[in-house]
């Protein structure tokens, strides 16, 4: 149970990154940490305290195994995670080299 609290925190320590900092990198940095907290979070919900590997033997049938979808699940979501933080980190990129500063509140005054 531990574990859920502390995946909790750890996305809480995400958002108060996202409210609080200015800088676009830092929120960028921000996202991902809510991001990994949510991918513990679903690895947990499939992990069972004794479970093996989901590899059936019809000899031992009282083995409990550790369900695998949900580790499927946060793969794919790891892969799409990573591309969508490079196209946020390229989009942040070009709002550099247009306004050359990371800074939201600057960026919200240079407005034409």
């Amino acid at each position: 149970m531990t574990a859920y609290y502390m995946c909790f925190g750890l996305f809480l320590v995400g958002l108060y990154g996202v409210i609080t900092r200015r800088n676009l990198v830092k929120i960028a940095i921000s996202l991902s940490i809510m991001e990994i907290s949510a991918f513990l979070f679903f690895a947990l919900i499939g992990y069972i305290s004794g479970g093996v590997a989901p590899i059936v033997n019809p000899a031992d049938p009282d083995k409990v195994y550790v369900d695998p979808l949900p580790q499927a699940l946060v793969l794919t979501a790891i892969v799409i995670g990573l591309a969508t933080t490079a196209l946020l980190l390229a989009v942040i990129i070009r709002i550099y080299r247009k306004y050359n500063t990371f800074d939201i509140r600057e960026i919200r005054n240079l407005r034409g």
